[in-house]
This record gives structure tokens, sequence and C-alpha cells, in this order.
């Protein structure tokens, strides 16, 4: 006989191991991120901008998937540390620009450990870890198209 609440197993959840290894992550990540004075989410916001070096808001948001609600407090905290600079656009003052700073800058060489250090807690393979990698990448994608197509 066929179990009609199998659906509702945790065990037959992918959204749970999702959340688990996420939480997990998360916290193999904070101890090295405490040695910056960084949160995770404030750590994400510096790689972008140590790669983009600008960027407005709308697309920092865009980019990290955070609401404008949750990346503004996030903003604030890193140009009170000195890390980034926020200035209204010239030609639009609804924009906010966000510029890297020359102390963020430096930051990106104390954090060039992170990722390594992060890397050597996953026994993956490179192989597991790109697969894994595409998987969320199309699940994300996936989600993006969805919301541009409803907003």
């Amino acid at each position: 006989m066929k179990d009609k609440y199998a659906s509702l197993r945790l065990k037959n959840q992918l959204c749970f191991p999702l959340y688990a290894v996420s939480n997990m992550i998360t916290r193999k990540y904070k101890p090295l991120l405490d040695k910056l004075d960084l949160t995770y989410t404030q750590y994400i916001v510096m790689m972008v901008l140590w790669e983009e070096k600008q960027v407005n808001e709308k697309f920092l948001c865009e980019a990290l998937c955070l609401k404008s609600n949750t990346v503004t407090p996030l903003l604030k905290k890193l140009q009170a540390k000195g890390y980034i600079d926020k200035a209204k656009d010239s030609s639009d003052e609804r924009n906010l620009v966000i510029t890297l700073t020359k102390a963020g800058e430096m930051l990106q060489d104390k954090a060039l450990c992170v990722p390594e250090a992060i890397s050597k807690e996953f026994s993956l393979t490179p192989e597991e870890a790109m697969g894994l990698y595409k998987t969320l990448y199309k699940m994300l994608d996936q989600e993006r198209t969805n919301t541009d197509t409803t907003e």
C-alpha cells in the first residue's frame, strides 16, 4: 500500500538538505569572516564590489538575490567600516551608487584565504563540486527567469 503522506516526509524533501547545508556552510564561514570583521552577507556584498568596483544598489540586489531592505543596512555598516562609499547618481537621484574604497580593496587580500579554507571543509571531488554548482545555478537562474516574467 502506497503511503499517501510520503511527499511530506522530511527525508523526501529537497528543501531540507539544501537548508541544512546552507546553515552548515554559513557556520563554517563565521570564524573566518570574524577575523575580517564581516558577516556572511557583508562578505558577499564585498565579493561583488571586489569584482565590479562600483555598482548601483539595484545591480547589487539582483546579483545577491536580496531585497533592498536587506541590502541597505549592510551598506550602512560597510560604509561605517570604511569599505565602501555611497552616493546618489548625478544623472538619477533615485539611483544609489556604491563604490569600493581603498580600505575595501585592501580587505580583499586578507580575504584570499577564505575560499581555500572553506573548500578544505568538504570532501567533494572537483567534478562533484562543479556538478553541484551547475545544479544550484540552474535553480537560481530558473527562479530569476520566473521572477523577471512575473514582475
